[in-house]
């Protein structure tokens, strides 16, 4: 999976354009019911705690700028054995193709930005 680039509308991954916001599994894309960074909770981070073998990195990107999610969401997170990288949406998805070209066991949540950039 490359995140090749972004826009208000979706993203465009390994070929494929994706509207909204997206989960990026290691082996799949997935719409992901969030509408803002104040939808991000303990269930809707439930899918990437499912993945087996587990992810050990999820990145999230909260839009045009870095949000603060509830720190017991991210302590959740922890407990089960990944770390989390709250990002604005531009510097996830960076990150998010930095680990990857890594070879690390990664996903990402991603919210589109309001602003039109690319990758």
């Amino acid at each position: 999976m490359f995140i090749e680039g972004y826009s208000t509308r979706g993203f465009t991954i390994s070929g494929d354009v994706v509207v909204g916001p997206c989960a990026i599994l290691p082996r799949s894309i997935l719409q992901w019911n969030v509408g803002s960074h104040r939808d991000i909770s303990h269930e809707s981070l439930s899918l990437f705690r499912l993945l087996e073998p587990q992810i050990e990195i999820l990145v999230l990107g909260t839009g045009d700028r870095v949000e603060r999610l509830h720190p017991a969401t991210l302590k959740q997170m922890r407990e089960c054995g990944i770390a989390v990288e709250v990002q604005d949406t531009a510097n996830a998805c960076a990150t998010f193709n930095f680990l990857m070209n890594e070879r690390r066991m990664v996903a990402a949540g991603l919210i589109p930005p309001r602003g039109t950039y690319g990758v």
